[in-house]
């Protein structure tokens, strides 16, 4: 189908850069129309602009406690009590030797990536459930699938988002409603790509890389439109990882 999501409308959290901009970009190209929710208003206007689906804008802070229901209520307002689809994609990275993590820094990470996903699902499940229809997606990580160092405490925030979704999916499947988890792998961000940049850096990466080449932003998309859509109406609890194939292999001939 040309525009598998015609006439359905989608929220998507962090959708002012990197990941969250193109799946919002990929939902609208399938023809939804799209809440793009984030803090940055002025980012989120940017993506808003190059939108053909009358983009819905609401900038929010959902790690406060009110934050998740104030921006659900703005987006069903908007989209007059309907939403097929929601992208829980914000979310922030930690990275530090795991006997350093500060109570503060703990805190941040659960309500960032955690607190604010179950809130936001909470609020616009009973519009779902109304409908008896709806799929809800996670953006997860391989760090939650596969040990990665100084990353404890990140990796146990994307965990429990793909703990979240199987248990979603096994409450609310009865009434019509699917969630799934996407776990990017290494993707061509700006915040990877500062990593990538220091000496070595790349090399060790994409060595554990089965396709010796790093994600697009893209790709991850692509997967959430698939689930998002018709396509996968037999899909759900599921985690999968659009990773270049990190998750399903191990490197036991190094180069060193």
């Amino acid at each position: 189908m040309a525009d598998p999501l015609a006439g359905r409308t989608a929220l998507v959290t962090g959708a002012g850069r990197g990941i969250g901009t193109a799946i919002a970009r990929a939902l609208d190209a399938a023809g939804a129309r799209v809440a793009l929710v984030a803090r940055t208003e002025h980012e989120l206007r940017a993506v808003a602009s190059g939108l053909a689906h009358d983009p819905v804008v609401v900038a929010a802070d959902l790690g406060t406690a009110d934050g998740p229901d104030a921006a659900a209520r703005a987006v069903l307002s908007a989209f007059g009590g309907r939403l097929d689809v929601l992208v829980n994609n914000a979310g922030t990275l930690l990275r530090k030797d795991s006997h350093t993590v500060t109570v503060e820094e703990l805190d941040l990470l659960w309500q960032t990536n955690v607190r604010s996903a179950l809130l936001l699902t909470a609020a616009v499940l009973p519009a779902m459930v109304a409908r008896r229809s709806g799929s809800i997606i996670s953006i997860s990580s391989i760090s939650g699938l596969r040990g990665a160092p100084r990353r404890s405490i990140y990796a146990a925030t994307k965990a429990a988002l793909d703990g979240m979704t199987r248990a979603l999916a096994m409450e609310y499947g009865p009434q019509g409603i699917r969630a799934n988890s996407v776990a990017p792998g290494v993707v061509e961000t700006a915040m990877w790509n500062e990593h990538l940049a220091k000496p070595g850096v790349a090399d060790a990466v994409l060595d554990v890389i089965p396709t010796r080449r790093l994600s697009t932003p893209e790709e991850v998309a692509d997967v959430v439109v698939f689930l998002a859509s018709d396509a996968s109406r037999a899909i759900t609890g599921e985690v999968i990882a659009a990773d270049g194939g990190i998750r399903s292999t191990v490197n036991l001939w190094p180069k060193v």
